[in-house]
C-alpha cells in the first residue's frame, strides 16, 4: 500500500472570534483529521469537495486543528489489465483505503459510491452520502462528426465498431440494442481512456456523466443516456463517505453534510444490489428518482451478451428506502427464469 503525504487546506483564523465556547468541549476539537482517499484526478476532486464541505460546515476543525487529504493507492488502480471481477471485484477500490480506516491511520473514506462494495466490514458504516450528481451515462466518440443531432444516439456508431468499456451492465445494454457492436476492454481514470480513445484504441467510449461534469469535462459527452435507455448503475453520481462505526464525535458531524434525498437513493439502489447478490460480475443496474415526495427505483438485470434484459420498477415513500429496494430485488428474482438468474448470479434464484 502506498500512502502519499498529506495535503492540507489552508487555515481561516479569523473564524476563531465567532466560535462559541462549547465548541472546545466539541469531541473532535483540535482534531488533525485525515481523509483517505484514491489518487486518480477524479477522485481528488471528490474529496477535496467533502473536504470544503466539512470545513464550510465546521470552520472550528481546520482552526484548531486541520484538515488533510491522503492518497492511497489501491490493487484496483494498480491492475488495469484485467476487469475488476477477474482480480476481486469492486471491493479492491476500497480495500487498503479500508484497512487505513480501520488502523486508525484515516478518520473518513471518500469514495464513488458506485465503486462500494455492498457489504462494508461490521466496524464500520456509510456515514454520509452528498449531494448526486447527475447519474446518467455518457458516450464519448472518436469521430463527432457522424453525429446526428436529434435522431438515433447511436446512429454515428458505424457497424460493426469498437466500444472501449469495463462495464458489462453498459455492455449489456448496449447489445441489446446494437448486437453487431465489438467491445475491447478499456480500463483507467477518465483522462487515461480519454487518450486511449483519442489514440485509436476504440471508436467510442462509455463514461460517468457526472465524473465527466466534476473534471469540468462535460462537454465531451457526445451521446447522453436517459435512464430509460441506459440504466445507470447502483450508486452513481453520488460521493459516499465511510466512517468507523464507533467514532460518534466524528459521526456526529455527518449530518450536516448529508443529502436526504440522495440517501434515500442510495439505501433502495444499494437493497436492491444486496437482494441480487449484485457484483461487477453481474450487468445489474439501479437508479432510485424522486418526483412528488414519493420514490420509484428501477432495476435492471440482464445477460452480458444483451439477449435476456429484465426492467422492473415500483414506487414507494422515501423513507421506506431500503425495503422497496429488497422488496423489488425480490421481484426480479421471481420474474427471471431460473437458468438465467443461476447462471449471471450463480445461485439459485429462489
Amino acid at each position: 500500500m502506498t500512502i502519499s503525504p498529506a495535503l492540507a487546506l489552508k487555515l481561516n483564523p479569523h473564524l476563531a472570534a465567532t466560535l462559541p465556547s462549547a465548541l472546545f468541549t466539541h469531541p473532535v476539537f483540535g482534531r488533525d483529521l485525515r481523509v483517505g482517499t484514491r489518487g486518480s484526478p477524479l477522485a481528488l476532486v471528490q474529496t477535496r469537495s467533502f473536504m470544503a464541505q466539512l470545513g464550510q460546515a465546521y470552520p472550528f476543525l481546520e482552526i484548531f486543528g486541520s484538515i488533510k487529504a491522503q492518497e492511497i493507492l489501491t490493487r484496483g488502480d494498480r491492475d488495469q489489465s484485467r476487469r475488476l471481477a477477474e482480480i476481486g471485484g469492486k471491493g479492491l477500490f476500497s480495500k487498503e483505503i479500508h484497512e487505513a480506516l480501520r488502523a486508525g491511520r484515516i478518520d473518513f473514506a471518500v469514495h464513488s459510491l458506485k465503486d462500494l462494495e455492498t457489504f462494508l466490514p461490521d466496524d464500520l458504516l456509510l456515514g454520509c452520502t452528498l449531494r448526486r450528481e447527475d447519474p446518467r451515462d455518457a458516450l464519448v466518440l472518436r469521430d463527432r462528426d457522424g453525429l446526428c443531432p436529434g435522431g438515433d444516439p447511436l446512429s454515428a456508431l458505424r457497424k460493426g465498431a469498437i466500444i472501449g468499456c469495463a462495464s458489462i451492465r453498459r455492455q449489456a445494454q448496449l447489445l441489446a440494442r446494437r448486437p453487431d457492436l465489438r467491445f475491447r476492454l478499456i480500463r483507467g481514470n477518465v483522462q487515461t481512456r480519454l487518450r486511449k480513445l483519442e489514440a485509436g484504441e476504440c471508436d467510442a467510449t462509455f463514461l460517468a456523466l457526472a465524473g465527466l461534469n466534476r473534471l469540468g469535462l462535460g462537454d465531451r459527452a457526445d451521446v447522453v443516456f436517459e435512464p430509460e435507455a441506459m440504466l445507470p448503475a447502483c450508486g452513481q453520481g453520488i460521493i459516499g463517505i465511510t466512517l468507523r462505526r464507533k467514532d460518534d464525535g466524528l459521526l456526529a458531524l455527518m449530518p450536516a453534510l448529508e443529502d436526504r434525498m440522495t440517501r434515500h437513493a442510495a439505501m433502495a439502489e444499494r437493497a436492491l444490489l444486496e437482494g441480487l447478490d449484485g457484483s461487477c460480475r453481474t450487468p445489474i443496474g439501479g437508479y432510485a428518482s424522486v418526483g412528488e415526495g414519493r420514490l420509484t427505483l428501477h432495476g435492471l438485470i440482464a445477460s452480458e451478451d444483451g439477449s435476456f434484459v429484465l426492467r422492473r420498477s415500483l414506487t414507494a415513500s422515501p423513507e421506506e428506502a431500503s425495503a422497496m429496494g429488497a422488496e423489488l430485488a425480490a421481484i426480479m428474482r421471481r420474474d427471471t427464469p431460473r437458468e438465467i438468474f443461476d447462471r449471471l448470479i450463480g445461485q439459485p434464484g429462489w
